[in-house]
């Protein structure tokens, strides 16, 4: 049994073993002599747990160490997304860290243990798993946040992102003690049974019952960074490091919309009447504060921020639905979101005057007469996340819509479609000011290999993602079914 669940988390394993290995490699090399070999170590070692993530043999639904640990083609698919993510992000740090001066073997192995904590709340199948598994990516998030210890607004950043942290912590964690009190189990398995006895006496769920899993979706919500939880975000994304910035971004997203699917669709899914209005609010409030917000901002972190807040307004439309489809729609936008976004970045880790970095989002006019090239694959991030045909943002708020439409959830739909023709308004403006203003000064040509790599991979997965769409769907597809069969 003991080797049959070690096989089941045999990624997990696999990372937090490589990641403790870099941990003693940067202690016993020093500083200044491993901070390239770990940085590139980091990357190898997501690379290889993908790697590990195809070949595992997995048959179905398969759970480890007591049912605290879930293996199926849900949790697989997220988990190749959350360590594409932090590979990418990862490998955009190498020239970074180095020209920054902030060169600390510690920030691609927390990065590497907060991929660890996603992986393990994708496979959560307890509320006690589930907590875990938040924890240990939050802790680490805590830290590299505030990693430039020399700079007041990155530790400003790691203590807000802390201090908000630990209340939404607090809140998830009153919210599973009342459902465990209620309900009586903290397993998924357990839960489920529970709420399908309570649906089929339809007598309803107790007001504590109620109340806790009304906590639970707060505390999941701060992680998504969704409206009205999501005021940590803006100072947490201009404050902290660009390529942290970025990670911020990507893996711990996805890896927290997917326990919210999980959560919310396995162990509540009966309860789906009694929590689909509280979804609905916070989409409908993350789309139109994330459309409405970020027209004011200067700041291009600022920016991506408020527009994160959109994303993921538009994704819990998906959820709201409640369905296979509108699931299937949720995991096809925050995959597409994931390319997008780290384009996006990858640009604005170019923004480099003499010897500097700029974050105004005015630094940016004239680019198209100076770094055509990275004008125009901003230029085709920007399209795509104002949600332009026949670019893959397009495609990803397209299902949530048609998901929301079956679901008749007619009013969210359209409410969607408003937000983003406001929230096009900010995105446009860029390209605007890119392709129409003057130059004031052009930006330091070099830009590394791994950072053209990266902006070229991206940019033509966005542009021709119409050419080959079913891959990404039939994953998908199979990743929603696993969520309901399973």
């Amino acid at each position: 049994m003991i080797n049959a669940d070690l096989i089941t988390a045999l990624p997990e394993i696999f990372v937090a073993c490589a990641a403790s290995l870099l941990l003693m490699i940067g202690v016993f090399r020093g500083e200044d002599r491993s901070t390239r070999l770990v940085l590139i170590g980091a990357v190898l070692v997501a690379l290889a747990a993908i790697v590990l993530l195809i070949l595992v043999p997995r048959t179905g639904t398969v759970t480890a160490f007591g049912g605290l640990f879930v293996a199926d083609a849900f949790a697989d698919f997220m988990k190749l997304f959350i360590l594409a993510g932090a590979a990418l992000t990862i490998a955009m740090s190498l020239t970074y860290i180095e020209r920054e001066e902030m060169a600390r073997f510690e920030i691609p192995i927390l990065m590497l243990f907060a991929a660890l904590g996603m992986m393990m709340m994708v496979s959560a199948n307890d509320l006690i798993a589930l907590y875990m598994g938040l924890e240990l990516q939050s802790l680490s998030l805590y830290v590299i946040a505030a990693v430039r210890r020399d700079n007041l607004r990155s530790s400003e950043a790691g203590l807000k992102y802390f201090v908000l942290g630990a209340l939404s912590s607090g809140m998830l964690l009153y919210g599973c003690s009342l459902v465990y009190g209620f309900a009586g189990t903290t397993s998924f398995d357990g839960l489920a049974e529970v709420m399908s006895g309570i649906a089929a006496g339809g007598e309803g769920p107790s007001i504590g019952l109620l109340f806790g899993l009304v906590f639970l979706v707060s505390g999941l919500a701060f992680k998504v960074s969704a409206v009205p939880f999501h005021m940590w975000t803006p100072d947490v994304y201009e404050g902290a490091p660009t390529p942290v910035t970025a990670f911020f971004a990507n893996a711990p997203k996805i890896a927290a919309m997917g326990l919210l699917l999980r959560v919310m669709l396995e162990p509540f899914g009966d309860l789906h009447d009694q929590w689909q209005q509280i979804i609905v609010l916070i989409s409908i409030g993350s789309m139109v504060l994330g459309a409405l917000a970020a027209i004011a901002q200067t700041n291009i972190k600022r920016l991506m921020a408020y527009s994160s807040i959109g994303h993921i307004g538009y994704a819990l439309i998906g959820l709201a639905a409640g369905t296979e489809e509108g699931v299937q729609a949720v995991i096809v936008y925050m995959a597409i979101y994931l390319v997008m976004n780290v384009g996006t970045f990858a640009c604005i880790l170019c923004m480099r005057q003499k010897m500097r970095m700029v974050e105004g989002i005015d630094d940016l006019a004239g680019l198209s007469k100076t770094q055509p090239l990275l004008a125009f694959a901003l230029a085709i991030y920007m399209f795509s996340m104002a949600g332009i045909p026949p670019l893959a943002g397009f495609f990803g708020k397209l299902y949530v819509f048609l998901a929301a439409i079956e679901a008749e959830l007619y009013t969210l739909a359209i409410i969607g479609v408003l937000a983003s023709v406001v929230g096009a308004f900010y995105y446009l403006r860029i390209v605007k000011l890119m392709y129409f203003d003057d130059p004031v000064e052009s930006f330091d040509r070099p830009l590394g290999r791994e950072m053209s790599l990266i902006l070229t991979a991206t940019a033509i997965a966005v542009l021709f993602f119409f050419v080959l769409p079913q891959p990404l769907l039939d994953g998908a597809g199979a990743a929603a079914a696993a969520l309901f069969t399973g």
